[in-house]
């Protein structure tokens, strides 16, 4: 190995949900490690701004506005990658979402849009990709946006933690079926990232409540997206070549304390 391993120079790259948050952050940093990508997010405005900050990193970029819940889309975004670049050799599957609700007040409207979104979504980029990365012979990375609460309980979310939980299921199966074509698949469960779409409740917290959240993360602090996209970059790399099928917990430590906090005087306990 070298330092010039973890470059991604020729890759192409498709990050949906890449307009905004987690899904930007990734397509900055695949950009400034080498790698053209592909944007499909229905943010017009604000993907072009990122293709744009691609493009003045010195590397190619395209927007495609996508709609991820339709699978016709989908496959249009796969598509226009392939008729603009080529070929395809990173996937981030990154779109996603969910709003807090209690499952029995939860309706079947509400079911199937969460899973449509965070699953389906998946489902159809997935597919639609390999096949192009099988037919190009060079192998590929699939990295799935899973979450923390796909790892773990998520009062008001179980739809969408069943979602991400099974999103991680399919990570590793995956990983095993598209071995035989040097496909290596990845999911990334993050957890209290800073993120726009955080940002409001994060600002919103008394100084005491942001205390009690930044021990509650045994880093001790929020991640960024910068950091979130370090960790792409390093799967899609040749520094990652023999691993798959593994989920990488982005999250300061928060899966890996399972209930542990930390209080004012630094002790750790399972409660306060």
């Amino acid at each position: 190995m070298t330092p010039s391993d973890i470059l991604l120079t020729g890759q192409v790259a498709i990050v949906t949900g890449g307009a905004n948050g987690i899904g930007e952050g990734i397509a900055l940093a695949l950009a400034r490690f080498g790698a053209d990508v592909v944007i499909g997010d229905l943010d017009q405005a604000k993907g072009e701004a990122v293709a744009q900050a691609i493009r003045t990193l010195g590397r190619r970029a395209l927007l495609v506005p996508t709609d991820c819940t339709d699978t016709e889309q989908v496959q249009r975004l796969v598509d226009l990658a392939v008729e603009h670049f080529q070929r395809v050799d990173i996937l981030v599957n990154n779109v996603g979402g969910t709003r807090q609700v209690k499952f029995m007040d939860q309706g079947e409207r509400s079911w199937r849009k969460h899973i449509d979104l965070n699953l389906v979504s998946m489902l159809a980029a997935t597919q639609a990709a390999a096949r192009v990365m099988i037919a190009g012979g060079r192998g590929g990375t699939l990295i799935n946006i899973a979450s923390s609460e796909g790892l773990r309980a998520a009062p008001g979310y179980s739809v969408y933690a069943a979602c991400k939980a099974g999103m991680i299921s399919f990570t590793r199966t995956l990983a095993l079926e598209l071995s035989e074509h040097r496909i290596r698949v990845f999911a990334l469960a993050p957890d209290m990232l800073l993120t726009p779409g955080l940002q409001p409740f994060y600002d919103a917290a008394t100084p005491a409540q942001a205390a009690a959240r930044d021990r509650y993360i045994p880093l001790g602090r929020l991640g960024s997206v910068e950091e979130i996209g370090g960790v792409a970059v390093f799967l899609a790399s040749p520094m990652a070549s023999y691993l798959t099928g593994i989920t990488l917990s982005v999250d300061g430590g928060t899966i890996a304390s399972s209930g542990w906090s930390r209080a004012e005087d630094n002790s750790w306990a399972l409660f306060h």
